[in-house]
């Protein structure tokens, strides 16, 4: 990575990047790295803070659209410190970027351990009543609760196996079937099928997606537990709303998972929720700083590759 220089390396908002990480950005920015540790209101601000940067660092906090793509002119690089996992989804326009000829870095598999850790923890208060809610008249165990888990990426796999570790029957649904899941004892069901035969369901999805309505809130019913940890609302929030209405019915969401709709729904005794990212743990931000770099020596050794293709 020492063989790449930038002339200006702006971070736009917190990262959690580590200081060995920043250390080793300074290492390649001809001038002073620039710093942010807030989120930017709007896209005049993005713009103000990237100004003449050709390289820039972002968390999932912000997006970063066409519209200040085009007004950046000097941008070869974004690292983007969040996951990437499809176009779709990204906080930045990747498509856009690429016309421009702007390299988009993301990351996967950084905050997973901290999601499962506080999903189990979470599941547990609310079904033995060890915080403010009791699931049922008595408190109950794991052991045998059947768990659907919707999207069965890593965290959703590593959700499934920390469940399976306390007893409860874990089965999965995804848009393609996953043998690799599947060879750890989660099985698989059509979404209607698993909404009806679990008693729980955790939602572990990319930003953006949407997959139940209000006949999928009927066929899951109630007394039931539902778990969100994506970035966003998952289904439709007025659905939820008549749903999680319903005495009986709890939700447990991890702070980032109501999207723009938290004042909203924090209004819902029943929804148990967290004020901290439940993935966002130092060792978290540590394994995020090594793909990030690790991005970096990636666009390094292909610019190397450029170079002497360029001289043959």
């Amino acid at each position: 990575m020492d063989n790449i220089k930038f002339k200006q390396i702006v971070i736009v908002d917190y990262t959690g990047l580590q200081e060995f990480a920043l250390d080793k950005l300074q290492a390649i920015s001809e001038q002073r790295i620039i710093t942010y540790n807030d989120i930017p209101k709007d896209d005049a601000e993005i713009i103000n803070r990237i100004q003449y940067a050709d390289c820039v660092f972002v968390s999932w906090n912000t997006r970063i659209n066409a519209n200040v793509l085009s007004q950046c002119h000097n941008l070869k690089y974004i690292g983007m410190c969040c996951s990437l996992i499809d176009l779709e989804s990204a906080n930045v326009d990747v498509s856009y970027a690429m016309e421009k000829g702007i390299i988009v870095k993301g990351v996967r598999d950084y905050g997973d351990e901290g999601v499962g850790e506080f999903i189990i923890t979470e599941l547990i208060q609310l079904l033995k009543g060890l915080g403010k809610h009791q699931w049922r008249e008595e408190p109950v165990e794991l052991t045998n609760k059947k768990v659907g888990i919707i999207g069965i990426g890593t965290t959703g796999r590593l959700t499934a196996c920390r469940l399976q570790a306390f007893g409860a029957k874990t089965f999965y649904y995804s848009r393609s079937r996953k043998p690799n899941a599947e060879s750890e004892g989660i099985e698989y069901m059509p979404l209607n099928k698993l909404l009806y035969h679990c008693d729980i369901i955790s939602f572990h999805l990319p930003r953006g997606t949407k997959i139940l309505s209000a006949e999928h809130f009927k066929t899951f019913g109630n007394d039931k537990i539902l778990i969100n940890t994506s970035l966003g609302l998952c289904f439709e929030k007025e659905d939820f709303k008549e749903w999680i209405s319903i005495k009986g019915n709890y939700a447990i969401f991890d702070s980032v998972a109501f999207g723009e709709h938290k004042a909203e729904l924090i209004q819902y005794d029943n929804i148990i929720y967290s004020e901290a990212t439940s993935g966002w743990t130092k060792e978290a931000k540590e394994r995020l700083s090594y793909k990030v770099l690790e991005n970096l020596n990636e666009y390094a050794r292909s610019k190397e590759q450029e170079e002497l293709c360029s001289s043959l």
